[in-house]
C-alpha cells in the first residue's frame, strides 16, 4: 500500500492565504443570503453545543488550547489585528451599544440613593448599594 500524496505545508498556506484573501465578497453574499436562519440555527442546536461544551470541559480543550497558544501568540495576534479591528468595530457599533446602554442608564437615573454622610461614613458606603442591585435586577429581567 502506497502512502498518500501531500502537499508541503508551505504549498498549502500559500494556497489558503492568497484563496482566502481574495473571497471577502463570497462571505459577505453568504452572510446577506444564508441557507438557513443563523438565530433559529443556533437555537435548534443549544442541546449540542452544551453537549460539545460539557465535552470539551471533560477532555481540558480549554486549558490545552491555552496552552497550545501561549501568549506570544495572544499577543502578536492582538497587536497585529486588533487595533485595525477594535477601531473599526466600535465606529460601527454605535447603534448597538445605544442599545444596549440606554436601559442601564435608565435604571441609574431612575435610582433613589441615601443621603450622603461625612466622609468614610457607613452612610455613603451604603450609597453604593442600590445601583448594582437594580442593575443585577435588569440583567435578570
Amino acid at each position: 500500500m502506497a502512502a498518500s500524496k501531500v502537499p508541503s505545508i508551505a504549498d498549502v498556506v500559500a494556497k489558503f492565504t492568497r484563496r482566502a484573501s481574495t473571497a471577502g465578497g463570497e462571505y459577505e453574499n453568504g452572510v446577506r443570503n444564508p441557507s438557513t436562519s443563523w438565530s433559529a440555527a443556533s437555537t435548534a442546536a443549544k442541546e449540542s453545543y452544551k453537549q460539545g461544551v460539557t465535552a470539551a470541559m471533560g477532555r481540558g480543550a480549554y486549558e490545552k488550547g491555552i496552552a497550545n497558544a501561549g501568549d506570544s501568540r495572544w499577543s502578536r495576534g492582538a497587536v497585529e489585528k486588533g487595533p485595525a479591528r477594535y477601531s473599526q468595530g466600535v465606529s460601527l457599533a454605535g447603534g448597538d451599544y445605544e442599545k444596549g446602554m440606554a436601559p442601564v442608564l435608565d435604571v441609574i437615573g431612575r435610582t433613589d440613593l441615601p443621603p450622603r454622610g461625612p466622609k468614610g461614613s457607613e452612610a455613603n458606603f451604603a450609597r453604593m448599594v442600590p445601583i448594582p442591585r437594580a442593575l443585577a435586577a435588569l440583567k435578570r429581567k
